[in-house]
């Protein structure tokens, strides 16, 4: 499977600051690729390079086989953008909104209203076809931006936090939407500021920090840098709480507000035996003990020294 992105050694400044420093990128077709970091990591000015809104100003990068530098033309061809800020129009219909977008990408008037209704049907969008767009719900209005990104047929979609300011349901129908694409091969570079979105859409993730690539993999791979899997025990009373780490040891964390402690662990159901009969002994009782593997907000921050909440795009 060849790349569809694929960038080595990116450099761009700024005055004298480096925005991109040797940067590399190689993004499989048909697939998401997460490209998570704090603010002024480089991101933005990725995106923009990649996109040819941004000349670089050392390296090469090439986006659907075509070189971003001397064949920028070709490379619009292949893609869309789809950034923050709605490109939906509230006055005009769904319709209407797709239909005016067929005809600025140079459709005839049949081909912008055969293709605005495919992409009405493929988005769920039919049923709302000819409502004025400012009476969607915030998820509908997303879904037809997204739609609007397709009217080319893209072979490679930069999204760029996709879903910011969206409810947690339509923060999932913009993600349905997403895999949808991807399933019908259209291969998705996604910023984004929420890392359970990474973990849900991204098929490897790519974390910037000062213009260079501070970690990638997998998102199992990057949590599996943290040690594994983690032991959680949560008690009845604060008085339990330093017995709890007694049993999981001295690196365990300790949460007195929740009543939970923590603890790296490798042996999985063997250590859970252990930690339960050794908390019976010692009549401790368990409000709930799990297993669980490391989120993404625990890999961001080990990796870079920011909270997750600094993250934007």
């Amino acid at each position: 499977m060849g790349h569809a992105v694929f960038a080595e050694g990116l450099r761009k400044r700024f005055d004298r600051k480096a925005a991109l420093d040797r940067f590399d990128l190689a993004v499989p077709a048909g697939t998401v690729c997460g490209l998570l970091g704090p603010n002024g990591a480089g991101k933005t000015t990725a995106v923009r390079i990649l996109a040819t809104l941004l000349r670089l100003d050392g390296g090469r990068a090439e986006v659907a086989g075509f070189d971003v530098a001397r064949e920028a033309s070709q490379v619009r061809r292949q893609v869309a953008l789809n950034g923050q800020q709605s490109t939906v129009d509230d006055v005009l219909t769904g319709r209407e909104n797709l239909v005016m977008w067929g005809r600025l990408y140079h459709l005839s008037k049949r081909q912008a209203s055969v293709r605005a209704g495919e992409l009405l049907e493929q988005f769920g969008l039919t049923d709302a076809a000819d409502k004025r767009a400012k009476h969607y719900s915030g998820g509908m209005r997303r879904r037809l931006d997204l739609a609007s990104s397709f009217i080319m047929r893209p072979s490679v979609l930069f999204l760029d936090e996709p879903t910011t300011g969206l409810d947690p349901r339509n923060r999932g129908e913009v993600w349905r939407e997403v895999k949808r694409v991807v399933g019908e091969g259209t291969t998705v570079l996604l910023t984004t500021q929420y890392l359970d979105e990474a973990d849900q859409l991204a098929d490897q993730i790519v974390v910037l920090d000062t213009g260079r690539v501070a970690a990638q993999g997998t998102p199992d791979q990057l949590k599996s840098k943290l040690g594994g899997d983690r032991i959680e025990v949560v008690v009845r009373t604060s008085e339990e709480l330093p017995v709890v780490r007694g049993v999981l040891g001295p690196d365990a964390e300790v949460d007195p507000d929740g009543f939970r402690v923590s603890a790296a662990v490798t042996d999985r159901v063997a250590a859970l035996t252990r930690v339960t009969s050794a908390l019976a002994s010692h009549g401790v009782e368990v409000e709930d003990i799990a297993l669980r593997r490391p989120t993404l907000d625990e890999v961001f921050l080990a990796i870079t020294g920011h909270k997750a909440s600094e993250v934007r795009a």
